[in-house]
């Protein structure tokens, strides 16, 4: 599933202040609210399981941060401290991000380690982060009929980084080992401002194609393309938005885009 055209791992974004902006926004969206509410964008899912999954997972990383694991663990099994009533768990889950902040301050989070994903660095598991913390954050949102606000320098960033990371998921999602193709692409294009990502899907993988000027001409002629804003082309990866909704303009080879959405679940 690796391939060498996964673009290099760079970022504007200060992904250790966004983890603890992110989870603020999250405790103050649930503080209130019954955590018994559905979660649609999660099925089966409660308010209270969003947020216990979200401060576990990051009670997780911020374990194998601390460990500065050099190969895949043994197990994920991880002390919780869950609180004793589901009204307690948004004061948890603050406690979870102020845990992994104080982690972030004190490592060197350009270490070498061991990640399941493209960038085999301790700042790998900060960026994973944050973007688990801010699609459920959306999620929560959208759960209680709220319209989310997503930052579009971080949107941008979340959507290399799922684009980036796909190649390298196939342990938790199985699907990606269908996406092969005879050369095909899918370029999504964000219209709010730069941003511009060719996948290339080939007889023995996928991955992203870097943009140079041989690329963009590829890019041009792509199978199919989706052109939206940053945070819309986000949550569509993401599973949140579908690619028939009136903000995106889909051009080109709608199979293929079909292809693609029945087998990137992440």
């Amino acid at each position: 599933m690796t391939t060498p055209e996964n673009e290099p791992v760079t970022s504007p974004v200060d992904h250790a202040a966004a983890v603890a902006a992110e989870t603020a926004r999250f405790v103050a969206t649930v503080r209130a609210a019954d955590p018994a509410t559905p979660v649609p964008t999660c099925p089966g899912w409660t308010l209270s399981d969003l947020v216990r999954h979200t401060g576990s997972v990051q009670r997780w990383f911020t374990v194998l941060l601390r460990q500065k694991l050099q190969e895949p663990p043994r197990s994920r099994d991880v002390e919780l401290h869950l609180p004793p009533t589901p009204d307690g768990y948004p004061a948890w889950l603050a406690e979870a991000a102020a845990q992994a902040g104080a982690e972030f301050a004190s490592a060197d989070l350009d270490a070498p380690m061991w990640a399941w994903g493209a960038d085999q660095h301790a700042r790998f598991w900060v960026r994973r982060m944050l973007f688990e913390t801010l699609v459920h954050r959306v999620d929560a949102d959208l759960a209680l009929g709220l319209d989310p606000d997503i930052d579009p320098v971080l949107a941008a960033d979340g959507v290399s980084e799922f684009l980036t990371n796909l190649p390298f998921a196939a342990g938790f999602a199985p699907g990606t080992a269908a996406l092969r193709g005879a050369d095909r692409t899918i370029r999504f294009t964000r219209t709010d401002g730069d941003g511009d990502w060719l996948v290339r899907l080939r007889p023995d993988g996928f991955g992203l194609v870097g943009l140079d000027r041989e690329a963009r001409e590829a890019a041009a002629s792509a199978d199919a393309s989706v052109r939206g804003t940053a945070a819309d082309l986000l949550l569509l990866l993401y599973g949140r938005l579908d690619r028939s909704a009136d903000r995106f303009e889909v051009r080109g080879d709608d199979e293929l885009l079909a292809h693609w959405t029945t087998n990137s679940a992440f």
